[in-house]
Protein backbone atom coordinates (compact mmCIF):
# COMPACT_ATOMS: atom_id res chain seq x y z
CA UNK A 1 0.00 0.00 0.00
CA UNK A 2 2.95 2.34 0.70
CA UNK A 3 3.80 2.00 -3.00
CA UNK A 4 0.46 3.48 -4.00
CA UNK A 5 0.80 6.47 -1.67
CA UNK A 6 4.21 7.13 -3.12
CA UNK A 7 2.63 7.21 -6.53
CA UNK A 8 0.16 9.78 -5.29
CA UNK A 9 3.06 12.08 -4.37
CA UNK A 10 4.52 11.85 -7.88
CA UNK A 11 2.79 14.95 -9.15
CA UNK A 12 4.63 14.86 -12.44
CA UNK A 13 2.55 11.84 -13.40
CA UNK A 14 -0.78 13.52 -12.82
CA UNK A 15 -0.56 15.68 -15.94
CA UNK A 16 -1.56 12.71 -18.09
CA UNK A 17 -5.26 13.58 -18.31
CA UNK A 18 -6.94 10.81 -20.26
CA UNK A 19 -9.13 13.02 -22.41
CA UNK A 20 -5.94 14.36 -23.98
CA UNK A 21 -4.13 11.04 -24.32
CA UNK A 22 -3.27 10.30 -27.97
CA UNK A 23 -3.99 6.95 -29.53
CA UNK A 24 -1.41 4.30 -28.73
CA UNK A 25 0.15 3.08 -31.95
CA UNK A 26 1.58 -0.31 -32.85
CA UNK A 27 5.08 1.17 -32.86
CA UNK A 28 4.81 1.57 -29.09
CA UNK A 29 4.79 -2.21 -28.80
CA UNK A 30 7.78 -4.41 -28.17
CA UNK A 31 9.30 -6.80 -30.70
CA UNK A 32 7.06 -7.36 -33.69
CA UNK A 33 4.27 -5.20 -32.25
CA UNK A 34 3.16 -7.92 -29.83
CA UNK A 35 3.09 -7.41 -26.06
CA UNK A 36 2.72 -10.17 -23.49
CA UNK A 37 0.07 -10.11 -20.78
CA UNK A 38 2.67 -9.46 -18.07
CA UNK A 39 3.59 -6.10 -19.62
CA UNK A 40 0.02 -4.77 -19.78
CA UNK A 41 -1.08 -2.32 -17.09
CA UNK A 42 -4.88 -2.06 -16.89
CA UNK A 43 -6.56 1.25 -16.14
CA UNK A 44 -7.28 0.33 -12.50
CA UNK A 45 -3.57 -0.21 -11.91
CA UNK A 46 -2.64 3.26 -13.21
CA UNK A 47 -3.47 4.74 -9.85
CA UNK A 48 -1.61 8.02 -10.31
CA UNK A 49 -3.95 8.92 -13.18
CA UNK A 50 -7.19 8.63 -11.25
CA UNK A 51 -6.79 8.58 -7.44
CA UNK A 52 -6.30 12.38 -7.23
CA UNK A 53 -9.57 12.84 -9.14
CA UNK A 54 -11.47 10.77 -6.56
CA UNK A 55 -10.34 12.59 -3.45
CA UNK A 56 -13.26 13.93 -1.36
CA UNK A 57 -15.74 12.31 -3.79
CA UNK A 58 -18.62 10.02 -2.88
CA UNK A 59 -18.27 7.12 -5.27
CA UNK A 60 -20.66 4.74 -7.00
CA UNK A 61 -18.96 1.71 -8.58
CA UNK A 62 -20.13 -0.65 -11.31
CA UNK A 63 -17.83 -3.61 -10.70
CA UNK A 64 -17.64 -7.38 -10.48
CA UNK A 65 -15.05 -10.05 -9.67
CA UNK A 66 -12.74 -8.83 -12.48
CA UNK A 67 -12.38 -5.35 -10.96
CA UNK A 68 -8.91 -5.77 -9.51
CA UNK A 69 -5.93 -3.62 -8.67
CA UNK A 70 -3.26 -6.27 -8.54
CA UNK A 71 -4.57 -8.81 -6.02
CA UNK A 72 -7.04 -6.39 -4.40
CA UNK A 73 -10.63 -5.85 -5.47
CA UNK A 74 -11.15 -2.24 -6.55
CA UNK A 75 -13.70 -1.70 -3.76
CA UNK A 76 -11.19 -2.86 -1.13
CA UNK A 77 -8.37 -0.87 -2.70
CA UNK A 78 -10.33 2.38 -2.80
CA UNK A 79 -11.49 1.96 0.78
CA UNK A 80 -7.93 1.22 1.91
CA UNK A 81 -6.88 4.41 0.11
CA UNK A 82 -9.24 6.39 2.31
CA UNK A 83 -11.89 6.97 -0.36
CA UNK A 84 -15.64 7.02 0.17
CA UNK A 85 -17.28 4.12 -1.68
CA UNK A 86 -20.99 4.75 -1.15
CA UNK A 87 -22.63 2.20 -3.43
CA UNK A 88 -21.89 -0.81 -5.65
CA UNK A 89 -23.96 -1.49 -8.75
CA UNK A 90 -23.83 -5.11 -9.92
CA UNK A 91 -24.15 -6.34 -13.56
CA UNK A 92 -25.26 -9.75 -14.86
CA UNK A 93 -23.71 -12.59 -12.78
CA UNK A 94 -23.59 -10.30 -9.74
CA UNK A 95 -20.94 -8.40 -7.81
CA UNK A 96 -18.89 -11.51 -7.10
CA UNK A 97 -19.59 -13.02 -10.56
CA UNK A 98 -21.11 -16.33 -9.46
CA UNK A 99 -24.73 -16.11 -10.67
CA UNK A 100 -26.04 -18.08 -13.65
CA UNK A 101 -26.55 -16.31 -16.97
CA UNK A 102 -29.96 -14.64 -16.88
CA UNK A 103 -30.42 -15.25 -13.14
CA UNK A 104 -32.00 -12.52 -11.01
CA UNK A 105 -29.49 -10.60 -8.89
CA UNK A 106 -30.63 -9.55 -5.43
CA UNK A 107 -29.88 -6.20 -3.80
CA UNK A 108 -28.05 -6.36 -0.50
CA UNK A 109 -24.87 -5.43 1.34
CA UNK A 110 -21.38 -6.69 0.56
CA UNK A 111 -20.29 -8.37 3.78
CA UNK A 112 -16.60 -7.75 3.15
CA UNK A 113 -16.76 -3.98 2.58
CA UNK A 114 -20.09 -3.13 4.19
CA UNK A 115 -21.16 -1.29 1.03
CA UNK A 116 -24.72 -1.42 -0.29
CA UNK A 117 -25.09 -3.46 -3.51
CA UNK A 118 -27.77 -2.60 -6.10
CA UNK A 119 -28.48 -4.93 -9.01
CA UNK A 120 -28.47 -3.51 -12.54
CA UNK A 121 -29.59 -6.81 -14.03
CA UNK A 122 -33.30 -7.55 -14.07
CA UNK A 123 -36.11 -5.02 -13.98
CA UNK A 124 -33.76 -2.18 -13.05
CA UNK A 125 -31.13 -1.60 -15.72
CA UNK A 126 -29.70 1.71 -14.49
CA UNK A 127 -29.33 3.66 -11.26
CA UNK A 128 -32.24 5.90 -10.29
CA UNK A 129 -32.24 9.44 -8.95
CA UNK A 130 -32.49 8.32 -5.33
CA UNK A 131 -29.57 5.89 -5.70
CA UNK A 132 -27.41 8.63 -7.24
CA UNK A 133 -28.44 11.49 -4.93
CA UNK A 134 -25.44 11.01 -2.62
CA UNK A 135 -22.99 10.06 -5.39
CA UNK A 136 -20.47 12.57 -6.77
CA UNK A 137 -18.81 10.30 -9.35
CA UNK A 138 -19.50 6.96 -11.03
CA UNK A 139 -16.79 4.45 -11.91
CA UNK A 140 -17.11 1.54 -14.36
CA UNK A 141 -14.46 -1.17 -14.13
CA UNK A 142 -15.48 -4.52 -15.62
CA UNK A 143 -13.57 -6.86 -17.91
CA UNK A 144 -15.39 -7.31 -21.23
CA UNK A 145 -14.73 -9.88 -23.99
CA UNK A 146 -15.47 -7.78 -27.08
CA UNK A 147 -18.70 -9.43 -28.27
CA UNK A 148 -21.88 -7.43 -28.82
CA UNK A 149 -24.20 -9.82 -26.99
CA UNK A 150 -22.04 -9.98 -23.84
CA UNK A 151 -24.18 -7.82 -21.59
CA UNK A 152 -21.60 -5.85 -19.60
CA UNK A 153 -21.52 -3.25 -22.38
CA UNK A 154 -25.30 -2.95 -22.19
CA UNK A 155 -24.91 -2.14 -18.49
CA UNK A 156 -22.31 0.45 -19.51
CA UNK A 157 -24.82 2.00 -21.92
CA UNK A 158 -27.49 2.39 -19.24
CA UNK A 159 -24.95 3.72 -16.74
CA UNK A 160 -23.93 6.39 -19.25
CA UNK A 161 -27.58 7.33 -19.70
CA UNK A 162 -28.05 7.70 -15.95
CA UNK A 163 -24.83 9.66 -15.55
CA UNK A 164 -25.84 12.09 -18.31
CA UNK A 165 -29.39 12.51 -17.00
CA UNK A 166 -28.35 13.13 -13.40
CA UNK A 167 -25.19 15.07 -14.25
CA UNK A 168 -22.78 12.66 -12.60
CA UNK A 169 -19.22 12.41 -14.01
CA UNK A 170 -18.38 8.92 -15.22
CA UNK A 171 -14.91 7.37 -15.18
CA UNK A 172 -14.13 4.17 -17.09
CA UNK A 173 -11.09 2.23 -15.92
CA UNK A 174 -10.25 0.54 -19.19
CA UNK A 175 -9.17 -3.07 -19.71
CA UNK A 176 -7.93 -4.99 -22.78
CA UNK A 177 -10.27 -6.72 -25.20
CA UNK A 178 -9.20 -10.40 -25.46
CA UNK A 179 -10.98 -10.57 -28.83
CA UNK A 180 -9.87 -7.12 -29.90
CA UNK A 181 -7.56 -8.22 -32.72
CA UNK A 182 -10.36 -8.49 -35.29
CA UNK A 183 -13.73 -7.07 -36.30
CA UNK A 184 -16.37 -9.31 -37.87
CA UNK A 185 -20.00 -10.33 -38.08
CA UNK A 186 -23.28 -8.63 -38.94
CA UNK A 187 -23.90 -5.09 -37.73
CA UNK A 188 -26.98 -4.79 -35.50
CA UNK A 189 -30.14 -3.56 -37.21
CA UNK A 190 -32.30 -1.16 -35.13
CA UNK A 191 -35.33 -3.49 -35.20
CA UNK A 192 -33.35 -6.10 -33.24
CA UNK A 193 -32.08 -3.84 -30.48
CA UNK A 194 -32.27 -5.51 -27.06
CA UNK A 195 -30.20 -5.97 -23.91
CA UNK A 196 -28.02 -8.45 -25.86
CA UNK A 197 -27.40 -5.87 -28.57
CA UNK A 198 -27.94 -2.15 -28.03
CA UNK A 199 -25.68 -0.48 -30.57
CA UNK A 200 -25.25 -0.59 -34.38
CA UNK A 201 -21.93 -2.38 -34.09
CA UNK A 202 -20.80 -5.77 -35.45
CA UNK A 203 -20.98 -8.96 -33.43
CA UNK A 204 -17.21 -8.79 -32.78
CA UNK A 205 -16.66 -5.04 -32.43
CA UNK A 206 -12.91 -4.75 -31.79
CA UNK A 207 -13.16 -2.11 -29.06
CA UNK A 208 -12.31 -1.91 -25.38
CA UNK A 209 -15.07 -0.66 -23.09
CA UNK A 210 -13.30 2.68 -22.95
CA UNK A 211 -13.28 3.01 -26.72
CA UNK A 212 -16.91 1.91 -26.93
CA UNK A 213 -17.89 4.47 -24.29
CA UNK A 214 -16.27 7.14 -26.44
CA UNK A 215 -18.26 5.88 -29.45
CA UNK A 216 -21.56 5.81 -27.54
CA UNK A 217 -21.02 9.40 -26.43
CA UNK A 218 -19.59 10.65 -29.72
CA UNK A 219 -22.37 9.13 -31.84
CA UNK A 220 -25.10 10.39 -29.49
CA UNK A 221 -26.42 6.88 -28.81
CA UNK A 222 -27.69 8.04 -25.41
CA UNK A 223 -29.87 11.01 -24.56
CA UNK A 224 -27.79 13.94 -23.32
CA UNK A 225 -24.57 12.42 -24.63
CA UNK A 226 -22.88 15.76 -25.20
CA UNK A 227 -23.47 16.76 -21.58
CA UNK A 228 -21.88 13.61 -20.17
CA UNK A 229 -18.54 14.21 -18.46
CA UNK A 230 -16.63 11.07 -19.47
CA UNK A 231 -13.09 10.20 -18.45
CA UNK A 232 -11.22 7.13 -19.69
CA UNK A 233 -8.21 5.82 -17.78
CA UNK A 234 -6.44 3.89 -20.56
CA UNK A 235 -4.51 0.64 -20.53
CA UNK A 236 -0.72 1.02 -20.77
CA UNK A 237 1.46 -1.10 -23.03
CA UNK A 238 -1.47 -2.33 -25.07
CA UNK A 239 -2.63 -2.38 -28.68
CA UNK A 240 -5.34 -4.43 -30.33
CA UNK A 241 -2.83 -7.09 -31.34
CA UNK A 242 -1.60 -7.56 -27.78
CA UNK A 243 -1.71 -11.16 -26.59
CA UNK A 244 -3.67 -10.71 -23.40
CA UNK A 245 -4.93 -13.59 -21.27
CA UNK A 246 -7.54 -12.63 -18.69
CA UNK A 247 -6.30 -13.27 -15.13
CA UNK A 248 -9.85 -13.80 -13.80
CA UNK A 249 -12.78 -15.46 -15.65
CA UNK A 250 -15.19 -12.71 -16.72
CA UNK A 251 -18.25 -14.91 -16.02
CA UNK A 252 -18.92 -18.46 -14.75
CA UNK A 253 -19.22 -20.05 -18.19
CA UNK A 254 -16.16 -18.42 -19.73
CA UNK A 255 -13.60 -20.10 -17.46
CA UNK A 256 -10.48 -19.82 -19.62
CA UNK A 257 -8.92 -18.25 -22.69
CA UNK A 258 -10.10 -21.04 -25.00
CA UNK A 259 -13.74 -20.41 -24.08
CA UNK A 260 -13.26 -16.65 -24.44
CA UNK A 261 -11.79 -17.00 -27.92
CA UNK A 262 -14.51 -19.44 -29.02
CA UNK A 263 -17.33 -17.38 -27.53
CA UNK A 264 -17.85 -15.03 -30.51
CA UNK A 265 -18.66 -18.00 -32.77
CA UNK A 266 -20.39 -20.23 -30.21
CA UNK A 267 -22.56 -17.62 -28.52
CA UNK A 268 -25.01 -17.72 -31.41
CA UNK A 269 -25.89 -21.28 -30.41
CA UNK A 270 -27.71 -19.83 -27.39
CA UNK A 271 -30.43 -19.01 -29.91
CA UNK A 272 -30.70 -22.62 -31.10
CA UNK A 273 -31.39 -26.14 -29.79
CA UNK A 274 -27.64 -26.79 -29.43
CA UNK A 275 -25.88 -26.95 -26.05
CA UNK A 276 -22.62 -25.02 -25.66
CA UNK A 277 -21.49 -27.22 -22.80
CA UNK A 278 -23.15 -25.38 -19.92
CA UNK A 279 -23.29 -27.83 -17.03
CA UNK A 280 -19.90 -29.38 -17.84
CA UNK A 281 -16.33 -28.52 -16.86
CA UNK A 282 -15.75 -27.12 -20.37
CA UNK A 283 -18.53 -24.61 -21.18
CA UNK A 284 -18.15 -22.85 -24.54
CA UNK A 285 -15.53 -25.42 -25.47
CA UNK A 286 -17.92 -28.11 -26.74
CA UNK A 287 -21.17 -28.12 -28.70
CA UNK A 288 -23.77 -30.82 -29.01
CA UNK A 289 -27.38 -31.97 -28.73
CA UNK A 290 -29.14 -35.30 -28.16
CA UNK A 291 -28.67 -36.35 -31.76
CA UNK A 292 -26.10 -39.03 -32.52
CA UNK A 293 -25.54 -37.83 -36.09
CA UNK A 294 -24.28 -34.45 -34.79
CA UNK A 295 -20.79 -35.73 -33.95
CA UNK A 296 -18.57 -38.34 -32.33
CA UNK A 297 -17.91 -36.51 -29.07
CA UNK A 298 -20.41 -36.84 -26.23
CA UNK A 299 -21.06 -35.08 -22.92
CA UNK A 300 -23.83 -34.99 -20.34
CA UNK A 301 -24.73 -31.61 -18.79
CA UNK A 302 -25.38 -31.64 -15.05
CA UNK A 303 -26.31 -29.02 -12.48
CA UNK A 304 -23.12 -27.18 -11.49
CA UNK A 305 -22.20 -23.81 -10.03
CA UNK A 306 -22.97 -21.16 -12.62
CA UNK A 307 -25.32 -23.50 -14.52
CA UNK A 308 -27.94 -24.92 -12.18
CA UNK A 309 -30.40 -25.74 -14.95
CA UNK A 310 -28.36 -26.24 -18.13
CA UNK A 311 -30.01 -27.32 -21.38
CA UNK A 312 -30.32 -31.12 -21.65
CA UNK A 313 -29.46 -31.69 -18.01
CA UNK A 314 -28.89 -35.41 -17.54
CA UNK A 315 -29.12 -36.17 -21.27
CA UNK A 316 -26.25 -37.38 -23.46
CA UNK A 317 -25.35 -34.80 -26.11
CA UNK A 318 -23.36 -35.57 -29.24
CA UNK A 319 -21.22 -33.11 -31.11
CA UNK A 320 -17.72 -31.65 -31.15
CA UNK A 321 -14.97 -31.21 -28.59
CA UNK A 322 -13.30 -27.83 -29.24
CA UNK A 323 -10.91 -27.72 -26.31
CA UNK A 324 -7.86 -28.21 -28.50
CA UNK A 325 -8.80 -26.35 -31.66
CA UNK A 326 -7.24 -23.00 -32.54
CA UNK A 327 -10.07 -20.44 -32.79
CA UNK A 328 -9.64 -18.36 -35.96
CA UNK A 329 -9.69 -14.54 -35.87
CA UNK A 330 -13.08 -14.32 -37.58
CA UNK A 331 -16.68 -15.37 -37.01
CA UNK A 332 -16.63 -19.11 -37.75
CA UNK A 333 -19.91 -20.19 -39.34
CA UNK A 334 -18.87 -23.80 -39.92
CA UNK A 335 -20.21 -25.00 -36.56
CA UNK A 336 -23.58 -23.33 -37.01
CA UNK A 337 -24.05 -24.60 -40.56
CA UNK A 338 -23.00 -28.15 -39.61
CA UNK A 339 -25.43 -28.46 -36.72
CA UNK A 340 -28.31 -26.92 -38.65
CA UNK A 341 -27.79 -29.41 -41.47
CA UNK A 342 -27.63 -32.35 -39.03
CA UNK A 343 -30.85 -31.20 -37.37
CA UNK A 344 -32.63 -30.53 -40.67
CA UNK A 345 -31.78 -34.02 -41.92
CA UNK A 346 -33.18 -35.55 -38.75
CA UNK A 347 -36.29 -33.35 -38.66
CA UNK A 348 -36.99 -32.35 -42.29
CA UNK A 349 -40.64 -31.49 -41.52
CA UNK A 350 -39.69 -28.68 -39.09
CA UNK A 351 -36.08 -27.57 -39.63
CA UNK A 352 -36.93 -24.04 -38.49
CA UNK A 353 -37.30 -25.34 -34.93
CA UNK A 354 -33.51 -25.50 -34.79
CA UNK A 355 -33.70 -21.76 -34.01
CA UNK A 356 -35.58 -20.03 -31.20
CA UNK A 357 -36.79 -16.43 -30.96
CA UNK A 358 -33.53 -15.39 -29.29
CA UNK A 359 -31.39 -16.10 -32.35
CA UNK A 360 -32.31 -13.03 -34.37
CA UNK A 361 -31.60 -10.77 -31.41
CA UNK A 362 -28.17 -12.37 -30.99
CA UNK A 363 -27.44 -12.10 -34.71
CA UNK A 364 -28.82 -8.56 -34.83
CA UNK A 365 -30.80 -9.20 -37.98
CA UNK A 366 -33.15 -11.64 -39.69
CA UNK A 367 -30.77 -12.37 -42.56
CA UNK A 368 -28.33 -14.76 -40.90
CA UNK A 369 -31.00 -17.28 -39.91
CA UNK A 370 -32.57 -17.16 -43.37
CA UNK A 371 -29.20 -17.64 -45.05
CA UNK A 372 -28.30 -20.63 -42.87
CA UNK A 373 -31.66 -22.24 -43.64
CA UNK A 374 -31.20 -21.54 -47.35
CA UNK A 375 -27.92 -23.48 -47.33
CA UNK A 376 -25.78 -20.55 -48.45
CA UNK A 377 -22.00 -20.91 -48.36
CA UNK A 378 -19.80 -19.18 -45.80
CA UNK A 379 -18.56 -16.77 -48.46
CA UNK A 380 -22.08 -15.85 -49.56
CA UNK A 381 -23.22 -15.25 -45.98
CA UNK A 382 -20.18 -13.20 -45.10
CA UNK A 383 -20.69 -11.03 -48.16
CA UNK A 384 -24.08 -9.96 -46.80
CA UNK A 385 -22.55 -7.91 -44.00
CA UNK A 386 -19.39 -6.58 -45.68
CA UNK A 387 -20.72 -3.14 -46.65
CA UNK A 388 -21.96 -2.45 -43.14
CA UNK A 389 -18.76 -3.85 -41.69
CA UNK A 390 -16.58 -1.61 -43.85
CA UNK A 391 -18.58 1.45 -42.77
CA UNK A 392 -18.17 0.43 -39.14
CA UNK A 393 -14.40 0.03 -39.54
CA UNK A 394 -14.21 3.66 -40.64
CA UNK A 395 -16.26 4.72 -37.62
CA UNK A 396 -14.15 2.60 -35.27
CA UNK A 397 -10.95 4.44 -36.24
CA UNK A 398 -12.48 7.68 -34.99
CA UNK A 399 -12.79 6.37 -31.43
CA UNK A 400 -9.78 4.12 -31.04
CA UNK A 401 -7.41 4.81 -28.19
CA UNK A 402 -5.19 1.87 -29.14
CA UNK A 403 -4.06 0.80 -32.61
Amino acid sequence: MRHFFCLLLSCSLFCAVVSLIPSVSAQDNAAGGVIATSQVQVGAERTALYLPKLKHKRLGLVVNQTSRVGQLHLVDFLQASGLDVRRIFAPEHGFRGTADAGASIEDGVDTRSGVEVISLYGEQKKPGAEQLADIDMLIFDIQDVGVRYYTYISTLHYLMEAAAKHQKPLMVLDRPNPNGDYVDGPVLKPAYRSFVGMHPIPLIHGLTVGELARMIKGENWIEGAQDLQLTIIPVANYTHITRYTLPIPPSPNLPNQQAIRLYPSLGLFEGTVVSVGRGTSFPFQAIGLPLQTAGNFSFTPESVAGAKYPPYRGEVCYGQDLRNVTPPPYLNLDYLRHFYQAYAQQYPEHPEKFFNDFFKRLAGNETLQASIMAGKSNAAIRQEWQDDLNSYRQLRRKYQIYR
